[in-house]
């Protein structure tokens, strides 16, 4: 063995090493709900209209992991939105809550009024719930089910003068201890007494804990614009008499003003709410799919234009050192190591611009495929001296090649094939529109895309196909239907193992993947349906 393959084999080694930071299992789920008090008014024409971003640390920087939905004209907010995080007891998992005023005259975050934050740990808010008096912390029973509920009303009580009522309807566990917990807000229907609301999902821990006789109290309001609204009535119902409209019957309560039915003689009620629609999904998990026989199909894509520099010169960022591996070497081993456990052979397409946009790295078109990520680096370091580096950076083509296998999947309606295409690329990408469009297309599709920028050149472009900062759409304005897109600049993991990179480019993965498969009402097969066992590992 040379110099150089015992130094790659020391990468494998490293890697394989420090990964075990993925064997170390999740505790628990935790639910986070976010309410405010006493919001300072900064326009002294109108109160603010109040969202919350929550944002986690890693590796130094704050990513958002999720927001709450924003509450117009409101002081005290309490936010229907729920958090579900993984709390990991090892970890010190820092969080941010940044508390924004959405000025409905502005479309972005960058153009909204910050009116606050605070920093705490995920280990603190469980631990102190009440410490924390914008922040309750609960963890969840185990049960991953949802339930997607429909409900309308009819002859509600009219509350304005000149128009009818603007009706919304709010639904509140009552927990053991007597409190009284959010656990939905529809939307509101302006002007009209008998509004039929969106159907709407929430897991059955944030509906009732599992607990099917466990009472909701369910309240219904006249928005008013200044925030005061007015009350319409309210019942109580269980989810045990909820699951009567599983079978397509309606299920029905009597909307009662408590002041009414003392004050009014011949008081029957304030209006009628039905529930037209119960159905109960059940939530499978990403090992439920993989270990039901879903293969990772892990194709990768190299930036080999000709800003990387030549690789015969020392500051190419595709250099092969000696003693040392590139930056490409290393993001290929820390996420490869990681993918080939889920993908018994790893397919490796090289995109380039010599002959077309994209080329098997092997040289072999019939066959791209490399066996493991041994094989991909192999590859890698020889076609490097056999190729010429220019052309373009356009990622578009390589979106559309795998999304075109992906598409082929979708007509099977098994969950047999996922498609993940890591894309390492060194600096801004010149096909932004045509790679928009791809990204859109392929969000209709069981694709995930991975982007790990190498260099230092400017990302800006990347972070937008993120999306993070609002959704991505295509030229013509079609928004994506999933967020399939991760970017990561390698240089914020130059210090770092080649586990924190992995996890960092992996993490939003099983989701991406559970949530397709589960919005298409696709189940993973149970073992006994394929013939051969899963096996992890190589």
């Amino acid at each position: 063995m040379s110099c150089g393959e015992e130094k790659m084999s020391d990468i494998y080694e490293s890697a394989a090493t420090s990964l075990g930071l993925f064997s170390s299992p999740c505790l628990t789920k935790v639910e986070l709900r976010v309410v405010c008090k006493g919001i300072s008014d900064r326009d002294a024409l109108s109160k603010p209209d109040p969202c919350v971003v929550i944002k986690m640390q890693s590796h130094g920087q704050w990513l958002e992991v999720d927001r709450t939905e924003v509450i117009r004209s409101c002081i005290n907010p309490t936010f229907s939105k729920v958090f579900t995080l993984d709390y990991y007891f090892e970890e010190v998992q820092r969080l941010r809550f940044e508390l924004y005023d959405m000025n409905s005259s502005h479309n972005g975050m960058r153009e909204i009024d910050c009116l606050g934050a605070m920093e705490c740990t995920l280990g603190q808010v469980r631990t102190h719930p009440n410490h924390l008096d914008i922040i309750t912390a609960e963890e969840l029973t185990g049960n991953d089910d949802y339930v997607e509920l429909s409900f309308s009303a009819r002859k509600l009580d009219d509350k304005d003068f000149f128009s009818k009522s603007d009706p919304f309807l709010e639904i509140y566990r009552v927990n053991d201890d007597g409190t009284q917990q959010l656990v939905y807000r529809t939307e509101t229907v302006m002007n009209n007494l008998n509004p039929v609301w969106k159907t709407f999902k929430t897991s059955l821990n944030c509906l009732c804990s599992g607990d099917h006789e466990r009472i909701l109290k369910c309240t219904v309001w006249d928005w008013d614009s200044n925030g005061k609204h007015d009350f319409i009535g309210e019942f109580e119902a269980t989810f045990k008499e909820m699951r009567g409209a599983i079978d397509g019957k309606q299920v029905q309560w009597e909307c009662i003003n408590p002041k009414y039915k003392v004050k009014k003689k011949n008081y029957r009620n304030s209006g009628i709410v039905i529930l037209n629609q119960c159905k109960i999904i059940k939530m499978h998990s990403f090992l439920d799919y993989i270990m039901g026989g879903c293969q990772i199909q892990f194709t990768v894509a190299i930036d080999f234009t000709a800003s990387n520099g030549d690789p015969r010169n020392s500051c190419s960022l595709h250099y092969i050192h000696p003693y040392q591996p590139n930056e490409y070497l290393k993001a290929l081993v820390a996420v490869g190591e990681i993918c080939q456990d889920y993908d018994s052979v790893l397919h490796f397409i090289l995109y380039s611009f010599q002959v077309s946009h994209d080329f098997a790295i092997n040289f072999n078109e019939e066959n791209p495929e490399c066996a493991g990520i041994q094989g991909v680096v192999e590859a890698y370091q020889n076609c490097l001296p056999k190729i010429q580096l220019y052309g373009p950076t356009n990622i578009a083509p390589i979106i559309q090649k795998v999304a075109n296998s992906a598409s082929e999947e979708v007509h099977t309606r098994e969950a047999m094939q996922y498609f993940i295409l890591l894309i390492l690329t060194d600096g801004v990408i010149t096909d932004m529109a045509d790679t928009r469009e791809a990204i859109v297309h392929a969000s209709h599709l069981p694709m995930s895309i991975i982007i790990v920028g190498v260099g230092n050149a400017d990302f800006t472009d990347m972070q937008t196909l993120d999306g993070d900062d609002g959704i991505l759409r295509s030229p013509k304005g079609e928004p994506v239907l999933r967020d399939i897109v991760q970017f990561v600049p390698f240089r914020n993991f130059k210090h770092a193992s080649p586990a924190a990179l992995a996890k960092t480019v992996l993490a939003e993965v099983p989701n991406q993947v559970v949530d397709y498969y589960n919005s298409k009402g696709i189940k993973p097969k149970v073992p006994s349906e394929f013939e051969a066992p899963r096996t992890f590992g190589h």
